[in-house]
């Protein structure tokens, strides 16, 4: 009785446990979010936030040379 009681709760565990590791683990990350924008005198800024770092962007655009995203922050 008490070996046959045993073997089903490890066949339990065993069963729980394969299923437990069979499930997808999908990493679901979020886009980048547009915060903003603005421009003066020719030249063009865009502020962008991605919620999975924390960090804010800022694109400038200056017509002839082209679009410099360099600057971000995180957020504390």
């Amino acid at each position: 009785m008490v070996k046959t009681a045993a073997a089903l709760v490890v066949a339990l565990l065993v069963g729980y446990g394969l299923h437990a590791f069979a499930q997808p683990r999908i990493d679901a990350r979020q886009n980048v979010v547009t915060a903003g924008s603005s421009s003066s005198n020719g030249i063009g800024f865009a502020w962008f936030y991605d919620p999975a770092d924390r960090t804010v962007h800022v694109c400038r655009a200056v017509p002839g040379d082209g679009v410099d995203c360099r600057a971000r922050t995180t957020l504390p």
